[in-house]
């Protein structure tokens, strides 16, 4: 776990907010290793969701660089910016976002098929994975049709779906009640793990976060161990 693989450098973003501008963060600097585990807990408006955004390249700073290995993301083009997301990077989300009018499987597949594989193959690796995740006999019930806890399920299936290196999950629990939660954090560190991920996680529970292998606290634009 001694590879940097996430490396940000001056990082600024500023917003305009009507005549001014507003700076979430400045010259902020982050270095997370290959395998790690990082929770980023901070309050509610701190620029945590921002910062995610920026290093999943899905938005740009306005100054600074983020570099994914040898690759600066900030240097790359709208296009190839695009294919890295899609080979490198898995997305968890408080909120699903699965399509409503496509079952658990085909949520799952569209990664795979926006990458141009063919449908079967996506189909396979689709089930596999909604396997991996405990909810394979769910795989052809269409979004609204899964339990809140089955959704999130789907959705990291759908991150999973292109075995990325990165995974990046931003209060993945946040909508679900403690049980249901608690099971999807244990689920997300434990595939973490045995696929030997990189994690950043977004939390505003203190539980979870102590049981990453590092805290960073996001408070008054800056990064300090938390």
């Amino acid at each position: 776990m001694d590879e940097v693989v996430v490396q940000a450098q001056g990082l600024t973003k500023i917003f305009r907010s009507g005549d001014s501008d507003l700076t979430i963060f400045s010259e902020l600097d982050l270095q997370v290793r290959r395998g790690e585990q990082l929770a980023l807990v901070g309050e509610s408006g701190a620029g945590k969701s921002t910062l995610l955004y920026l290093l999943a390249g899905l938005d740009r700073p306005t100054r600074g660089t983020i570099h994914f290995g040898a690759r600066d993301l900030s240097a790359m083009a709208n296009a190839d910016l695009a294919g890295f997301r899609n080979r490198e990077i898995g997305f968890v989300w408080q909120s699903h976002n699965l399509l409503p009018e496509f079952t658990a499987r085909e949520n799952v597949m569209m990664p795979l098929l926006i990458r141009g594989a063919p449908e079967r193959e996506a189909a396979d690796a689709a089930q596999a994975r909604l396997e991996e995740v405990g909810i394979a006999a769910r795989a052809s019930h269409k979004a609204g049709e899964l339990s809140g806890g089955e959704q999130q399920r789907a959705a990291l299936a759908r991150a999973l779906s292109g075995n990325p290196s990165l995974l990046l999950a931003d209060e993945p629990t946040g909508n679900l009640d403690h049980r249901t939660g608690e099971m999807i954090f244990e689920l997300l560190t434990r595939l973490q793990r045995t696929r030997g991920l990189t994690l950043i996680l977004v939390t505003h529970n203190d539980s979870f976060a102590r049981r990453c292998d590092r805290i960073l606290r996001l408070e008054n634009g800056t990064l300090v161990p938390g």
